[in-house]
């Protein structure tokens, strides 16, 4: 899945004619059609995405081969990726959350904290989710400038300045 990114996942459906709710993570997010065909985790293909209308916090989109109600809700929580060639170049300071995932994370004097495990976003920004060597739980760190001061993709990681107390 190296070579795709997550744009979207299905919400369920919408009426009985095979609608889907369709969130849409793209920063425009009917921009999401555009870059079918897309896939889901165990590689079927969806090969074109129809918006339909808006609903509160969706869109709502036909999908090319789901007909009826109960083939939209087994959809329910598919997470849907695009080809990163389809997708535009992120401006300067900006990522695409699998870009950061798999990072190795060293602290401002260089020391080895752990390695990026996801970025997850429940409304008040960007978290940085990160797995350290010899803890059960994970860290979490706002991916904000003054957390996360550097980050170098072409070396494979990214420097952070923790809080006080968080490690």
């Amino acid at each position: 899945m190296q070579d795709k990114v997550i744009v979207g996942a299905i919400g369920g459906a919408f009426g009985v004619h095979g609608e889907v709710r369709l969130k849409s993570f793209c920063a425009q997010p009917e921009a999401i059609a555009a870059y079918a065909p897309l896939t889901d985790a165990s590689g079927r293909s969806y090969p074109a995405i129809r918006l339909t209308g808006a609903t509160k916090g969706a869109l709502t989109a036909r999908i090319d081969g789901i007909a009826t109600r109960e083939e939209a809700e087994a959809l329910k929580g598919t997470q849907l990726y695009a080809e990163r060639a389809r997708l535009p170049e992120p401006d300067e300071e900006e990522y695409y959350h699998s870009d950061l995932e798999g990072l190795t994370v060293v602290d401002t004097g260089g020391a080895e904290i752990g390695t990026v495990r996801a970025v997850q976003n429940h409304g008040a920004g960007d978290l940085l989710e990160i797995a350290v060597p010899g803890r059960s739980a994970t860290l979490l760190l706002p991916f904000t400038m003054e957390v996360v001061p550097a980050v170098d993709l072409a070396a494979g990681r990214l420097v952070v300045d923790p809080p006080e107390g968080a490690l």
